[in-house]
């Protein structure tokens, strides 16, 4: 079958020319050391994203809880502001930091794909039918899996890539996409929070003293406001699209990539929420809120290099 997408033609195996033994492709060459992307962007918006979480901390608690005079508001909110920011911090770390290859037994894998897998060894291992064709990735040498996309950031072939995204620097994949979208519902969710609580405390101020509604002076207290508004509207607006965005695409199974070069489907239809749990896990659990929970993407099909 023909890809719509120009990929370069590695080598033609019979099935009849090899021998019967066991497909193990090359182990990950880097089995005990973290996935990051030393990107000099990604890294500098991945610290401006947690700076700016620590911003709406402290305008949140400082300004607005610690001085409040209502004991039950100040908890409640607190207790719901700072578990979301926890959770949103946790999925942007597990969004940076899982790496994509989750071969540590030697299996094919389900993210990137190894450097220089590309060997005679390892295709006549792949045992291919009669007709089958593998592709090399001509930037990283390696053997191209079906519906993989070269990143020129990660310097890697990213099976079922959605896009490079620089506020994680990382590639957003198959096996970190929970945690992208975890991500921007976490954050979506602290900004809805901080507009409203700041809305409140807005009215408060103008009914009472500005000086015994905050511990700051009244023009630090405006301008921290401000910002604090101008941030979470900003950050609601963008997150919630991206939310929405990343839900389309698990549900029609089409990456972000995919869907903007019109890439013809070649792969099985399924229903939306089989598409769904492919990505947070079987079956539907309070886990697939959790990004300490590493969703069951079940075992990848050792055929996926080959079209």
């Amino acid at each position: 079958m023909k890809s719509p997408v120009p990929r370069f033609r590695d080598v033609e195996r019979q099935a009849g020319s090899l021998q019967p033994t066991q497909c193990v492709p090359p182990c990950h060459d880097r089995p005990n050391t973290m996935w990051f992307i030393r990107d000099a962007c990604g890294i500098v918006c991945g610290v401006i994203t947690w700076m700016l979480v620590f911003f709406a901390e402290f305008v949140v608690l400082f300004v607005m809880l610690l001085p409040s005079k209502n004991l039950t508001y100040s908890l409640v909110n607190g207790t719901i502001f700072n578990s979301l920011a926890f959770l949103a911090l946790a999925s942007h770390f597990r969004a940076m930091c899982t790496d994509p290859v989750r071969d540590h037994k030697c299996l094919i894998n389900l993210g990137a794909v190894p450097k220089g897998n590309a060997t005679k060894e390892y295709i006549e291992s792949l045992q291919l039918k009669p007709g089958q064709v593998v592709y090399k990735c001509p930037k990283c040498c390696s053997i191209k899996p079906d519906r993989a996309h070269h990143c020129s950031v990660c310097k890697r072939c990213i099976r079922k890539m959605d896009h490079h995204c620089p506020w994680v620097n990382n590639c957003v994949g198959e096996n970190n996409q929970k945690y992208f979208v975890l991500f921007t519902m976490y954050i979506a969710l602290i900004s809805l929070h901080s507009l409203v609580m700041v809305v409140f405390h807005f009215l408060y101020c103008f009914e009472d003293d500005w000086t015994k509604c905050s511990s700051f002076s009244p023009p630090a207290t405006v301008i921290l406001l401000i910002l604090l508004c101008f941030e979470g509207l900003l950050f609601l607006i963008f997150t919630s699209v991206m939310f929405g965005t990343q839900v389309h695409s698990i549900c029609t199974d089409e990456t972000g990539i995919e869907q903007l070069k019109k890439e013809e489907r070649r792969w099985a239809k399924k229903t939306k929420w089989m598409n769904m749990k492919a990505v947070f896990g079987h079956p539907f659990s309070i886990a697939w809120f959790s990004p300490f929970s590493t969703p069951d993407h079940g075992k990848a099909d050792p055929y996926q290099y080959v079209v």
